[in-house]
């Protein structure tokens, strides 16, 4: 009986040449199917990431006009929020450290500077982002985001 054991065990070892065949099949079709599906949630995770900073950014910005009573203006820009304007509107109670956790102002997603306009054209202050393409307007992913848009 031992030697029957034996065999049985033998010949179950490791796979065939068909069944692993079959395996790579079935992961190249789901490749297939779903690889179309993931390639558009990169952008879209930009978009989400951009609106997520002008939104940090728009906190910081609150902060900043609590402290000394006014937002930084245009030309002082959203360095004014990690190191203390020493031109313009003087900021009389600026926390020492800034307003930003890391001590700099982030870049959006695709590596371009965020727009800083204030006063703004829509509120106290406009942030904006130019999308993927980096220009103003835009469709799909190189839509702009802008502050006033975001709920």
């Amino acid at each position: 009986m031992r030697k029957n054991s034996y065999s049985f065990l033998y010949a179950q070892r490791g796979f065939t040449l068909i069944e692993l065949m079959v395996v790579i099949v079935i992961l190249s079709v789901l490749a297939v199917w779903v690889a179309p599906k993931i390639m558009g949630r990169p952008d879209q995770a930009k978009q989400v990431k951009a609106q997520v900073d002008i939104q940090s950014l728009e906190t910081a910005l609150k902060l900043y006009k609590l402290d000394n009573g006014h937002y930084p203006t245009t030309d002082q820009g959203l360095e004014a929020l990690v190191t203390k304007p020493d031109t313009g509107k003087t900021a009389k109670n600026w926390r020492t450290g800034g307003y930003l956790e890391k001590g700099q102002v982030p870049k959006d997603p695709w590596g371009n500077e965020f727009i800083y306009l204030s006063p703004g054209t829509h509120s106290d202050f406009d942030l904006i982002s130019y999308g993927a393409d980096g220009e103003p307007g835009g469709e799909e992913y190189n839509k702009d985001i802008n502050n006033w848009e975001i709920e």
